[in-house]
């Protein structure tokens, strides 16, 4: 593992330290000219090896060494020698492939998570309806009155988008504690 500038998405790195969490001088909140820095803690950032880079992005493990191969992905390799991805650099490389759906309704909206996809089941009663929507990878259910399926003309197959604004995002990692 590296050190790495975690905060605000700066993502540089700090090699010089060894703390897990360090405030970098090079990341004041002011720096001596005046303008505004980073203000960063340093945390460790995770190597994984190629079959998991590979499960992450949704893809096989040739593809990840072929980026690798042309320089889209670096590796380097741990001390068993194995090659190993950064897992810092493998979440910027994910961001940057992700691609969007256009929205087929051109509506502009101040929601941000908005998932573009398939109908793929509806169920309904005289009030209350289920609606599953298959967004790329994703797969989104929405409880709504089964007067507004009819209103928005939902059937099976139908293209429709999903918007979520959520208060609430839980965030768990494998190795994390409670």
């Amino acid at each position: 593992m590296r050190e790495m500038c975690v905060e605000a998405g700066h993502g540089h790195a700090h090699p010089e330290h060894t703390d897990a969490r360090h405030r970098s001088p090079y990341c004041s909140a002011i720096e001596t000219d005046g303008s505004r820095g980073c203000c960063c803690t340093l945390e460790f950032v995770p190597k994984m090896r190629i079959r998991e880079a590979a499960g992450f992005m949704g893809v096989s493990d040739d593809t990840v060494r072929r980026w690798i191969e042309h320089g889209s992905l670096n590796a380097s390799q741990d001390g068993a020698g194995r090659m190993v991805i950064d897992g810092y650099e493998l979440a910027q490389f994910a961001r940057s492939q992700a691609t969007t759906a256009p929205n087929p309704l051109g509506v502009a909206s101040s929601a941000r998570n908005r998932f573009v996809g398939l109908v793929t089941d509806i169920r309904t009663d005289a009030v209350m309806a289920q609606v599953e929507l298959q967004c790329g990878p994703f797969r989104v259910v929405s409880l709504m009155s089964s007067d507004a399926v009819a209103d928005l003309r939902l059937e099976l197959g139908s293209v429709a988008v999903a918007v979520v604004k959520s208060t609430t995002v839980i965030v768990e990692t494998p190795q994390g504690e409670s």
